[in-house]
C-alpha cells in the first residue's frame, strides 16, 4: 500500500517517534541513509514560492543518493491547464515520490489519489506537515520528549496553526492558540486536535487575549501576518493584528526557559519583534535546519513503507 503524507494525523504518534529518531540520526550522520540510491528521483512541484522548502528538499533528496526533478507552473504543463489527476498519472511513472507545495487541500488529495508513488504535502492552504516535523524535532532536541509541553502559537489561524494544533496535540502537547476575533483556526481543526488530545493526553484550545495565552508556556511560535496570496490584505492584517506581535513582554511571561520559534520568513517588526528573534531564546535557525533532517527521514520512511 502507497503511503502518503497529506496531513498532520497521516502518521500515528509511533511513527512521528520513529521519523524523528532517524532525523536525529541524520542530522549527526547526514550521509547515514542512502534510500534514493541509484539514483531513484523525486519529484518537487512549486505552485507557491519557495525558499527553505525548495532547497532542503532537493538537498535531502541528493544526500539520500536520489535526484530532485524540480517543476514549476511556469516550466511545466500544470500552467497551461494540464489536470492534476493526469499529472499524477504520468509523474508516478517516472519517479519514487511525488513533493508537491500548492494552493487549495484539495489540489493536493487529488494528486495523491491518482498517483502509484507516496505524495508529501510541502504545504497547501490547510496544513504544514512537514513544518511540523522540524518544530518537533527542535523541540525534543532542546527540551525532551514534547508530551507535556504547552505551545502558544500567536497570530495568524493559518496552514502552520492548523499543523501545530493536529501534529502538537498527536504528540501530547497542549497547544494554545491567540488569533483576534477573524482570523482563528478552523472549528473543525480544533475538534480534530482534541479528537486526537482523547487518546494522547494532549489538549488543544484558543484563548484570544495573547497575554493569557503565553502565560507560563514553555514554548512560543508565530508566523506572517499575511500569507502567500494575502499581500493585498497586508495593511489589513497589521490592524488586525495589533497587539498579536511577540515581543519581550509576552516572552517575560512564559517559562523561564521558554523557546521562541517561528517557520520564516519572518517580518521584524510585525509578528515578532527584533528582540525576540535575534535574542536568546530564539532557536529560530535550528528549527529551519531541522527541515533538512526531518524531510530526509520522512522520505526514507514513506519509500520504506510503500
Amino acid at each position: 500500500m502507497t503511503r502518503h503524507f497529506l496531513i498532520d494525523d497521516d502518521l500515528s504518534r509511533s511513527e512521528v517517534t520513529q521519523i524523528l529518531d532517524e532525523a536525529d540520526r541524520l542530522k549527526k550522520d547526514r550521509f547515514a541513509a542512502r534510500t534514493l540510491e541509484g539514483p531513484k528521483s523525486v519529484a518537487v512541484i512549486f505552485e507557491k514560492q519557495s525558499t527553505r522548502t525548495r532547497v532542503s528538499f532537493e538537498a535531502a533528496i541528493t544526500e539520500l543518493g536520489g535526484h530532485a526533478v524540480i517543476l514549476d507552473t511556469q516550466a511545466s504543463q500544470l500552467g497551461r491547464g494540464e489536470t492534476i489527476e493526469d499529472t499524477a498519472k504520468v509523474l508516478s511513472r517516472y519517479v519514487s515520490a511525488i513533493v508537491i507545495r500548492t494552493f487549495g487541500h484539495d489540489r493536493l488529495e487529488a494528486l495523491a489519489a491518482d498517483s502509484l508513488v507516496p505524495v508529501v504535502n510541502a504545504l497547501t492552504d490547510l496544513a504544514h506537515p512537514c513544518q511540523l516535523l522540524a518544530d518537533l524535532m527542535t523541540i525534543r532536541e532542546h527540551k525532551g520528549d514534547p508530551a507535556g509541553t504547552t505551545l502558544t502559537y500567536v497570530g495568524d489561524g493559518n496552514n502552520v496553526a492548523h499543523s501545530l494544533l493536529l501534529g502538537g496535540v498527536l504528540a501530547g502537547m497542549h497547544v494554545r492558540v491567540a488569533s483576534p476575533a477573524g482570523y482563528e483556526p478552523f472549528t473543525e481543526i480544533v475538534a480534530r486536535a482534541n479528537d486526537i488530545g482523547n487518546r494522547t493526553g494532549g489538549s488543544a484550545v484558543l484563548i484570544p487575549d495573547p497575554r493569557a495565552a503565553c502565560s507560563g508556556a514553555d514554548v512560543l511560535y508565530t508566523d506572517v501576518w499575511a500569507s502567500m496570496g494575502q499581500e493585498a490584505e497586508s495593511a489589513q492584517r497589521r490592524s488586525a493584528f495589533s497587539g498579536y506581535t511577540i515581543d519581550d513582554e509576552l516572552v517575560a511571561v512564559a517559562a523561564p526557559d521558554v523557546m521562541v520559534l517561528h517557520c520564516l520568513p519572518a517580518h521584524r517588526g510585525e509578528e515578532i519583534a527584533a528582540s525576540v528573534i535575534d535574542g536568546p531564546r530564539s532557536f529560530v535557525f535550528d528549527q529551519a535546519e531541522n527541515r533538512l533532517h526531518a524531510q530526509k527521514a520522512l522520505l526514507a520512511f514513506l519509500l520504506e513503507q510503500s
